[in-house]
């Protein structure tokens, strides 16, 4: 089985069991025929991801998660998920629930690009929240 690296420009106090949620994530990826041979997520503020948003995807505009496909091939992935802390914290104040659920739900959110689902359309968007929530659960239990 592959590894799951996490990387901190800003701190995640919230992140407590990081053996469960690197296992959880390369069993799910398995289990869809997607293994993982690296996947690295780092944690960062907005400024970071909105630099990150300008340079590669030129997009002037906040955003909680961008996903990287790195994979030299389609057998095996490899990626980096950038994730803003503040977009998390601010997400889950607004939608009134914990930020730990939040968190994992974006981490989720990018696993799921990685395995091939899209959220451009509605008829997406409402499969990637149902896929989302399947995770949470299963993860959650």
């Amino acid at each position: 089985m592959g590894e799951v690296s996490f990387f901190y420009q800003t701190e995640v106090s919230f992140l407590r069991d990081r053996t469960k949620l690197k296992n959880f994530i390369l069993k799910t990826a398995q289990g869809n025929r997607h293994p993982i041979d690296s996947l690295n997520v780092i944690f960062c503020d907005d400024d970071y991801l909105l630099s990150i948003n300008k340079q590669f995807l030129r997009h002037d505009f906040f955003t909680d998660i961008i996903t990287f496909d790195l994979s030299p091939t389609p057998k095996r992935l490899e990626a980096e998920l950038y994730i803003s802390i503040d977009r998390v914290k601010d997400n889950a104040k607004s939608l009134s629930i914990p930020f730990y659920h939040e968190l994992h739900r974006v981490i989720f959110h990018g696993l799921l690009h990685l395995l091939g689902y899209k959220d451009k359309l509605k008829e997406d968007q409402l499969t990637m929240r149902s896929m989302e929530e399947k995770l949470l659960k299963r993860y959650f239990g």
